[in-house]
């Protein structure tokens, strides 16, 4: 549970609740800890309290920025080497949103997010009106580089803020806008395209959730959930099993499964067609059973059924 908390990846795990996690919210799934010993949720601590805290999916609400605190565009210009490309920067948002976008209960997305929301790193903007709290929905700007936010609740932090909202390298071009607002579009019809992403119980959630690469010998920097549909009622007609992969390093990743050595998994449909050119390269080798997915980048595979696919996988 511990396989984001290095690299790049840094900058999105300490974001309210362990990544992973963010995935039921529930007390009781399972999952192993960076140490070998299976965990629940109700084990994790997140500040003196229990990251999984409800046994209901329809009470987790998932997220990775709100209204409090920085967004998360402004906490990966905090967390994120100073010289990180453009596109760097938009694939990291990408995968931060996706952690949401594809996780169990109930996906809260903090407004802007999909277009690189900033406030100019302030961290509590209720009192500082409308140039630091402003949404740009045409695309055209993201509010970074607004001016130095408020004193009260920010100077102290006013010597790092300064540097980094006069690095001009980090304030993205309209056409990083655009492709970050339709990559999130690309998550929403994956979410939506089967209903393994909306298990609307936690016994659902423990009998078919799972997650790979944990332990003390796991992959830094990927989390591999995996969501079955080989066991109760048959929920999807398409898919057999997703594996989902989060690859939140700067290097392309691999990993193999046992249990997939055969299989038959394909990129969603979704991620196929999409005109990211990195994701198009995330591959599955049959003969071994391993997933590659390159660095910043979240891969769906879908192990899919016999017969005529289901529209929109």
């Amino acid at each position: 549970m511990s396989a984001l908390r290095c690299s790049r990846s840094t900058a999105f795990t300490n974001r309210r609740r362990p990544v992973p996690v963010s995935a039921t919210n529930g007390a009781d799934p399972r999952a192993s800890a960076g140490t070998g010993v299976t965990v629940t949720g109700a084990d994790v601590d997140y500040n003196g309290s229990p990251a999984g805290y409800t046994s209901d999916p329809q009470e987790a609400i998932t997220y990775i920025e709100a209204h409090d605190n920085e967004t998360l565009f402004d906490a990966l210009a905090y967390k994120l080497p100073q010289d990180t490309s453009r596109s760097d920067r938009r694939r990291s948002q990408v995968v931060g949103l996706s952690t949401v976008a594809l996780g169990q209960g109930l996906p809260f997305f903090h407004a802007g997010g999909e277009l690189l929301r900033s406030k100019s790193l302030d961290r509590n903007s209720y009192d500082s009106g409308d140039w630091f709290n402003r949404v740009f929905w045409d695309g055209t700007d993201n509010g970074f580089g607004a001016g130095l936010p408020r004193e009260d609740d920010n100077g102290a932090a006013w010597p790092i803020i300064g540097p980094i909202l006069a690095n001009t390298s980090i304030d993205p071009a309209g056409a990083d806008i655009e492709w970050t607002n339709v990559r999130f579009n690309d998550l929403l019809r994956i979410r939506r395209s089967s209903p393994l992403f909306r298990l609307g119980t936690a016994a659902a959630i423990q009998q078919r959730l799972s997650f790979a690469n944990g332990g003390p010998d796991q992959i830094p920097g990927l989390i591999v959930m995996r969501i079955s549909d080989k066991v109760g009622p048959d929920l999807d007609r398409d898919a057999k099993s997703l594996v989902i992969i989060f690859n939140g390093s700067d290097t392309g990743q691999s990993i193999s499964l046992a249990d997939t050595v055969k299989g038959q998994f394909k990129l969603h449909k979704v991620q196929q067609t999409s005109e990211d050119e990195v994701v198009l390269q995330s591959k599955f080798t049959q003969k071994t059973g391993t997933f590659f997915v390159p660095a910043l980048t979240t891969a769906v595979f879908v192990e899919h059924q016999p017969g005529p696919p289901v529209r929109g996988q």
